[in-house]
C-alpha cells in the first residue's frame, strides 16, 4: 500500500496540531494514544493505529518534563511506526521497536533546537512588555507556536514523502536476512509497556499503598481468567449449539479501570479523614495548652 499524498497532508497538518494541542489546549489528542487512533483513522486501519498508540502511551506512562526538560516524542513516533506499519505490512510490535522508538528518541534533539528558536518570541515579547504593546505580547505569543509545530510537522513530512522505500527495504531484511532480528525487535516491542509501568511505580507512593497494588493485582487476574474461561466454553457452546443466543466477552479494561477508581477514592477518603483527624487533635491541645497569664 503506497501512502497517498492527501494522507501525507493529514498526518503533517495533526503532527503540527499535536504539540500545539500538547502545550496550550490540553484537550488529549496531542496524546499518543491520539497519534495513533488518528494515523490509523487516516491510513484505514485503526486497529493497528490504537495498538501502537496504545503501547507507545504505556511505554511513556512514567515519563514527565519538568521544567524545560525534554522527553521522548512519542506522538511524532507513533504517527511514523502506524502509517510505515499499515502501508508496509509490518508486524506492530516490530514498528514500535524498530521505528515508534528510535523516531521519538531523535526528535528530543528538534525538540531542543524548537525551544531555542522559541527564544527569538520571548525576547520580542519582553520588548513589548517594556512597550506595554499587549496586542504585540499576543502576536508574538502566538508566533511562538511556529517553531514548536515546524520541528514536528516538517520531520513527519520528509519521513511519509521520501521514507516509504527505506522503511520497506528494512521491512524486507527483518523478515529475511535478518529475520533473528525481527524477532527480537517484536519482543522487545512487546515488553516496551511493561518499562512504562516500571518507572510509574518507581515514583508512585507504592510502598505507602501496597495492600491496594496487590488487591487490585489479583482481582484484576481473576477477572481475566473468569472471562476468559467463560469466552472460551462459550464459543464451543455456540459452534456445537447454532441457535444459542448470547455474546462472551473478555474482561473489558472499563473494568479494570473502574475498579482502580474505587480503590483509590477509598485510599484518598482514608487519607482527607486521618489529615482532619490530626488537624482536630492538633487544635485541640493548642486550646487546651495554659497561658503564662493564667497562672
Amino acid at each position: 500500500m503506497e501512502i497517498q499524498f492527501w494522507q501525507v497532508i493529514l498526518l503533517t497538518l495533526y503532527a503540527g496540531y499535536q504539540i500545539w494541542d500538547e502545550l496550550h489546549i490540553n484537550s488529549s489528542a496531542g496524546s499518543a494514544v491520539f497519534a495513533g487512533f488518528f494515523t490509523g483513522l487516516v491510513m484505514g486501519d485503526m486497529t493497528t493505529g490504537l495498538l501502537i498508540g496504545g503501547a507507545m502511551q504505556l511505554t511513556i506512562l512514567g515519563v514527565g518534563t519538568f521544567g524545560g526538560a525534554s522527553r521522548i516524542d512519542a506522538n511524532s513516533g507513533t504517527v511514523l511506526a502506524t502509517a510505515f506499519s499499515i502501508a508496509v505490512g509490518m508486524d506492530p510490535q516490530q514498528a514500535i521497536a524498530a521505528l515508534a522508538v528510535p523516531v521519538a528518541s531523535l526528535m528530543i534533539q528538534l525538540d531542543v533546537l524548537a525551544r531555542f528558536a522559541n527564544t527569538f518570541f520571548a525576547h520580542r515579547i519582553d520588548a513589548n512588555i517594556e512597550d506595554h504593546n499587549y496586542k504585540a505580547i499576543e502576536r508574538n505569543y502566538l508566533f511562538g507556536n511556529i517553531s514548536w509545530m515546524l520541528s514536528r510537522a516538517l520531520p513527519v513530512f520528509l519521513a511519509l514523502s521520501f521514507g516509504s522505500g527505506v522503511v520497506e527495504s528494512i521491512v524486507s531484511v527483518l523478515n529475511n536476512q535478518l529475520a533473528w532480528l525481527g524477532t527480537g525487535l517484536t519482543v522487545a516491542g512487546a515488553v516496551l509497556p511493561a518499562v512504562g509501568f516500571a518507572i510509574l511505580l518507581r515514583y508512585l507512593p507504592v510502598k505507602k499503598h501496597f495492600p491496594y497494588l496487590i488487591l487490585g493485582f489479583v482481582i484484576t487476574t481473576i477477572l481475566a481468567t473468569v472471562f476468559t474461561n467463560v469466552q472460551t466454553i462459550g464459543g464451543g457452546l455456540m459452534e456445537l449449539v447454532p441457535d444459542l443466543e448470547g455474546t462472551f466477552n473478555s474482561l473489558p479494561m472499563l473494568t479494570v479501570a473502574l475498579i482502580g477508581f474505587a480503590l483509590a477514592v477509598i485510599s484518598y477518603k482514608n487519607n482527607s479523614q486521618y489529615k482532619n483527624t490530626n488537624i482536630s487533635s492538633q487544635k485541640q491541645s493548642i486550646e487546651g495548652e495554659i497561658e503564662d497569664d493564667e497562672l
